[in-house]
């Protein structure tokens, strides 16, 4: 271990697995440690005696729940948006050819008690009992406008400069309703609260575009896709690719701790006696607690049911977003639900997550709203994690540190903050400018 790297990353994570991959791709000589000895860190995948054992202290789930082996439960379920950068990131990689995706089957928004399929396009607007007659014709007008926007196309902006037009100006220009704002600022554009309304438009107009663009691509019920067994195949992926790009995985490296020199900087990582030095470190928040700050808590539910979602359409794997307003709270509730149908529960059974930002210290009556609405739970385990994010100065001390994981159950946030910290990293910008057709989804 004593040799020199570029960077050493501490914790096997996601947002780490995905920075080792790149950084590795990139032609760094990287070491990649992880105190435990499995992949995944906060964000790994249990079986089903792991899952007993980490919530109930004991490893013997009720037999008719089915094999042990046949669950993989991912303990921070994300759904990827089909077009959206964490598949730009796998197509750039080719961490591809390792993983198998297939679509998700459903899309979904609550609102005033009910779950409706989210309409992310002019026709499906027409179409959707979210709104009253007159509210459709309005919607179908600001569809088509955002279908039809393109940078580069100054006919298609309609006088507008969404550079500088905020989003709520934008959105009144089409005389929309609240609750039609809601769904298309939370379910469609993705943003966990209201501040967007305020900043300019662009970014908005952009995440409702790449929602359709999404949805078109494998012509399912939602935008989404999520691999076959679960998340937890993605860090395995990411190691395999650093290791054929020369990188080093070492896993069950007991303390892991980060070396500075007398300026604050890092320039290592001692285990077990041993010091790697490295010009770079890039970690989770367990491994420099004293290098970052809580900003929240994550509540969550993770049931097991026997059963899809009520008034999904049956859908073997979906999303729905409760938002903050439909439920007087300050931040959206999220529902995941995926089964069998994606190797991650054995025959017929269900995997549903509730989470939202807790604003209380009682999730049991936090999260009621969202599983009231998964009707019969054969098993449910709460819990609550606290969020950390950085507040060191990373141009001085050269370690990188990422955010903890937010309650949100697609990508989008998760491989932002991968892409900002590559950017700090390399001084780069990520060319994600790669050919889509690249990542399939299996049909059934």
């Amino acid at each position: 271990m004593d040799e020199e790297y570029d960077v050493i990353v501490l914790g096997t994570g996601l947002k780490e697995c995905i920075l080792s991959g790149l950084l590795s791709v990139d032609g760094l000589k990287v070491l990649h440690m992880d105190r435990n000895d499995y992949y995944g860190g906060e964000s790994t995948s249990l079986n089903l005696m792991q899952l007993w054992k980490h919530f109930r202290g004991d490893d013997k789930p009720p037999e008719q729940l089915g094999t042990s082996r046949e669950y993989n439960v991912d303990m921070i379920p994300k759904f990827m948006m089909a077009n959206g950068s964490l598949v730009r990131i796998l197509i750039h990689t080719d961490v591809t050819k390792y993983l198998n995706f297939k679509a998700v089957d459903g899309s979904f928004v609550y609102n005033k008690g009910k779950i409706y399929k989210v309409p992310a396009t002019d026709v499906e607007a027409l179409k959707s009992p979210l709104m009253g007659l007159f509210e459709k014709r309005r919607a179908r007008k600001f569809f088509i406008y955002v279908q039809d926007y393109e940078d580069n196309d100054p006919k298609s902006h309609e006088g507008l400069d969404l550079n500088k037009v905020t989003a709520r100006e934008l959105i009144s220009k089409y005389g929309l309703e609240d609750d039609t704002i809601d769904f298309v600022g939370h379910a469609l554009a993705l943003h966990s609260d209201d501040s967007y309304l305020d900043q300019p438009a662009l970014n908005f107009v952009k995440r409702m575009k790449l929602y359709a663009e999404s949805l078109a691509r494998f012509q399912g019920g939602s935008p989404y896709i999520y691999p076959l067994y679960g998340l937890g195949e993605l860090p395995q992926a990411f190691a395999r690719l650093s290791a054929v790009y020369g990188g080093t995985y070492m896993l069950n490296k007991p303390e892991c701790k980060v070396e500075f020199d007398g300026d604050g900087k890092a320039i290592g990582v001692t285990s077990e006696g041993e010091t790697a030095k490295c010009k770079k470190v890039v970690c989770d928040p367990s491994y420099l607690p004293d290098k970052v700050q809580k900003i929240g808590k994550v509540a969550r539910a993770i049931c097991i049911m026997s059963h899809p979602i009520p008034d999904t359409n049956d859908s073997h794997s979906a999303q729905v977003i409760l938002p903050q307003k439909q439920l007087g709270r300050k931040s959206d509730m999220y529902l995941f639900c995926c089964s069998y149908a994606h190797n991650v529960a054995s025959k017929g059974k269900y995997i549903a997550f509730v989470s939202t930002e807790a604003e209380t210290d009682n999730p049991e009556v936090e999260l009621k709203p969202g599983i009231d609405l998964l009707g019969a739970v054969d098993e449910i385990f709460y819990d609550t994690y606290d969020r950390y994010v950085p507040n060191n100065n990373h141009e001085a001390d050269n370690y990188f540190i990422s955010a903890s994981y937010d309650p949100t159950t697609h990508f989008e946030t998760t491989v932002n903050d991968v892409i900002q910290m590559y950017s700090k990293i390399t001084g780069k910008v990520l060319d994600l400018s790669v050919d889509l057709s690249a990542a399939s989804a299996t049909e059934e």
